[in-house]
């Protein structure tokens, strides 16, 4: 999967720079200042998480343990892209509070997965893959913080596109994302004896819910 992921963070950084480069010079001017900062702002993290991205996948270490057979990767690849064909669907008119809502989810979502990846380092995988165990940080409180991260800008994203059909394919994208969780979690058990006390004092997802 470097390759794949590599190839993925660095045109899509690419085209982002591009698109980011373009709406600066195609922004209403009567568009509200909150406005404008806040979709740049949006931006930028984007752009930032993409490169990082593809720098993780050149430099991170190699596995010590795999999920074995089929469905763990299935699930991966399906989790990780299947929400971006809600673009394919219609953009929905929002008022201003409503675009400003899903870009400011948008915006903090992908500045959180900018902070859990790079305490993430060499550890971060697409697969169901165990490298080295990280407990520090976030990470000493939520398991899957990038996860969390993730889920509060396909929202803000869904939110744009809203529709049925794309609130089904949410809820589709969450089954397969949950499925990952639990990969992970297998192998990351088989691998370091410790995870099972690393467990015991943190949440998966959030801290006195799930």
């Amino acid at each position: 999967m470097r390759l794949p992921v590599l190839v993925y963070g660095t045109l899509l950084g690419w085209a982002s720079v591009m698109g980011l480069a373009k709406y600066m010079d195609t922004a209403d001017p009567t568009l509200p200042n909150a406005v404008y900062g806040i979709n740049i702002a949006m931006r930028v993290s984007s752009i930032a998480f993409l490169f990082l991205l593809a720098i993780m996948a050149v430099v991170r270490g190699r596995p010590r343990g795999k999920a074995r057979g089929v469905e763990p990767r299935i699930s991966a690849l399906v989790g990780t892209f299947l929400v971006y064909a809600v673009v394919l669907f219609p953009r929905r008119e929002l008022s201003v509070g409503g675009e400003m809502a899903a870009t400011t989810l948008i915006l903090l979502g992908t500045a959180f997965a900018v902070y859990a990846l790079t305490q993430l380092g060499r550890s971060f995988s697409v697969m169901a893959e165990a490298r080295q165990l990280v407990t520090s940080g976030v990470y000493g409180i939520v398991r899957h913080p990038l996860y969390v991260a993730e889920e509060i800008a396909v929202i803000g994203l869904v939110m744009q596109f809203l529709s049925y059909q794309t609130l089904l394919l949410l809820a589709v994208h969450f089954g397969f994302q949950l499925r990952r969780m639990r990969n992970e979690e297998a192998i990351l058990i088989s691998t370091f004896p410790e995870y099972d006390a690393y467990k015991e004092r943190t949440v998966r997802l959030i801290p006195g819910i799930y």
